[in-house]
């Protein structure tokens, strides 16, 4: 029995899906990217980002919803910042609320029940009013299309993205704009750019999940204070597997997608007093729970280079790699 059978031959396992920014320097379209995912077995396709589905346009996002109905295959639709104040929103693009509800239309003719977003990453920590002030302005855009956008029967899926919010930080926001409409999309990557504990996040956010991207980290300690690296399934330190089995616990039935970014060593100065600046809220308890990760990890070396075009090959090679980690281990 190949892959692709094995794990979408029970739909009562795990809901195992593929966010499009672990292929994202392939140059594929749409169709390309749905049979891809439906070849290695994906129960659910997570278009993350717009240019991933390629076009907002009626027909187009009709065709793509046929096309994933006829592979078998679930449709998850994402966009990214929705925070009219965060450093990564784009203003050319319309008002936060243009946007969001663009993408709500397009998601519903889809076949997407969710619209995954974020507020931003980890310079709007450090912009005027901190993470809080950014929190407050993504909490109003939403309430201001809520009406709309349960019309329209879907609900958000707020990201913990790029190093922007830790977990109680998106849970006052999810609380704050209505968790009739708005939940999380469990990132389990980017908690280690917040000096967070992944299992933490999830523990604190798994009443809100809506859906999720998987990926494993590295830690440990430098002179400065802790590198992070983003790695293969099952090369990093934060007990990925335990992780997994966390999630499929506590978020039943909720579609678990794998996002593999593998990266270089990332360092977080934290013993730079300077550092602390958008980090002052970092509750010491919390943050303990990270240093106690990074103290049991050893140095990673970064991942070997090679030709740009090679790069697309070793992503391929990557997420392969990961699935089949993954399936391994969950025995499916």
């Amino acid at each position: 029995m190949g892959s692709a059978a094995r794990l979408s031959g029970s739909q009562a396992g795990p809901k195992l899906g593929v966010d499009l920014f672990s292929l994202r320097q392939q140059g594929w379209d749409a169709h390309q990217f749905l049979e891809y995912c439906a070849k290695h077995g994906a129960r659910v396709v997570h278009f993350s980002e717009i240019r991933f589905l390629g076009s907002l346009e009626d027909d187009h996002v009709r065709k793509v919803g046929e096309h994933a109905r006829r592979l078998g295959v679930e449709l998850e639709i994402g966009m990214r910042s929705i925070c009219p104040t965060s450093t990564a929103f784009d203003p050319k693009q319309g008002t936060a609320e243009e946007q969001l509800l663009r993408v709500v239309r397009a998601a519903g003719i889809a076949g997407s029940k969710l619209v995954r977003a974020f507020l931003g990453n980890s310079n709007d920590r450090k912009t005027p009013g901190g993470i809080e002030a950014r929190i407050e302005d993504t909490v109003k855009v939403l309430r201001a299309v809520r009406t709309r956008v349960m019309d329209a029967g879907m609900k958000v899926a707020i990201e913990n993205h790029s190093g922007d919010m830790q977990a109680r930080e998106l849970k006052e926001l999810i609380v704050g704009a209505g968790t009739d409409f708005v939940g999380a999309c469990f990132d389990s990557g980017n908690p280690c750019w917040t000096l967070e504990d992944p299992h933490l996040t999830l523990e604190t956010l798994a009443p809100y999940v809506l859906t999720s991207h998987i990926r494993d980290s590295a830690l440990w300690d430098v002179e400065e204070g802790t590198a992070v690296r983003w790695t293969r399934t099952g090369e990093g330190n934060v007990d990925i597997g335990g992780l997994m089995k966390k999630y499929l616990e506590k978020c039943p039935g909720k579609t678990m997608s794998l996002e593999i970014i593998v990266t270089g060593p990332r360092v977080f100065g934290w013993r730079n007093p300077e550092f602390w600046k958008g980090y002052e809220n970092v509750r010491a308890a919390e943050f303990a729970r990270f240093l106690g990760i990074a103290a049991k990890g050893k140095p990673l070396p970064g991942p070997a280079g090679g030709p740009k075009e090679q790069a697309a090959e070793r992503e391929r090679a990557d997420f392969e790699a990961s699935l089949e980690w993954t399936r391994k281990y969950l025995g499916v």
